[in-house]
């Protein structure tokens, strides 16, 4: 059993894209990318604070709707502008057909931390 939490069904997500979900009253983005990949991250623009689940999906980042400030799924990282803060990305597994989700560690600094000591 895994020591996250629920989720979603994976069956819940779309083939390419996010959906909203509320746990423990917060919202998260879970987003299936182009390569079948299952990433989890805090729902809120951090330039704007609108909903990235509503965002398109394209080369592993989600886009927010609203201003065009897009995210990098694995590390939370922007890629453009206008926001210049990157967003919580957190661990996720996938049991059972269940998403869970580990709300504990927040991975995205860790991951842009070891990209930057390997380039």
């Amino acid at each position: 059993m895994s020591d996250g939490k629920r989720a979603c069904a994976l069956d819940e997500l779309p083939d390419v894209g996010a959906i909203q979900v509320i746990i423990d009253g917060d919202a998260y983005a879970i987003v299936r990318d182009e390569e079948g990949g299952i990433h989890a991250l805090e729902d809120r623009c951090t330039h704007a604070e609108v909903a990235l689940s509503e965002g398109e999906v394209e080369d592993c980042s989600i886009e927010c709707w609203l201003h065009g400030s897009r995210f990098d799924l694995k590390t939370g990282a922007p890629l453009e502008l206008p926001a210049v803060t990157p967003v919580r990305v957190y661990p996720v597994s996938v049991e059972g057909g269940e998403v869970f989700v580990d709300l504990t560690r927040d991975v995205g600094g860790e991951r842009a931390s070891a990209a930057a000591k390997e380039g």
